[in-house]
């Protein structure tokens, strides 16, 4: 089982960056389609950004696009979610996941099909 921990969460202001990171260790990270979910009560879980097990496909959330690039080094076998022009609405836990990629090329979005999960680090935008 790969095991994934987070950092880079904070506390921002509106119209700043950060940047995420996810570790990984345990398995082949390169067999691992990546993604990003965040978490609100409001809301619940939801999917923020996707990235094959190669690193050149992703795929985003319509919140996301344009402000938000997921990326790996599967060298270093990390993850990483850089986002800029944050919102107060960005606000939220915000979990790297891992996918066994090797049955399909497809990128999912379903938190279901994610198998293993890090423990999430706080992102808060202050308006």
């Amino acid at each position: 089982q790969l095991q994934l921990v987070e950092s880079g969460g904070g506390l921002v202001q509106a119209g700043d960056s950060l940047r995420l990171s996810c570790t990984t260790s345990g398995r082949a990270f390169t067999l691992y389609h990546m993604g990003w979910f965040r978490q609100t009560p409001e809301k619940g879980r939801e999917f923020v950004a996707g990235v094959n097990r190669a690193g050149d496909t992703s795929n985003y959330a319509d919140s996301a696009k344009g402000r938000f690039t997921i990326s790996r080094v599967n060298a270093k076998n990390t993850l990483y979610l850089e986002m800029n022009s944050l919102k107060p609405e960005d606000t939220a836990v915000y979990y790297c996941a891992a996918n066994l990629g090797i049955f399909s090329p497809a990128i999912p979005t379903n938190a279901s099909d994610y198998s293993a999960w890090g423990q999430g680090t706080q992102v808060t935008v202050s308006s």
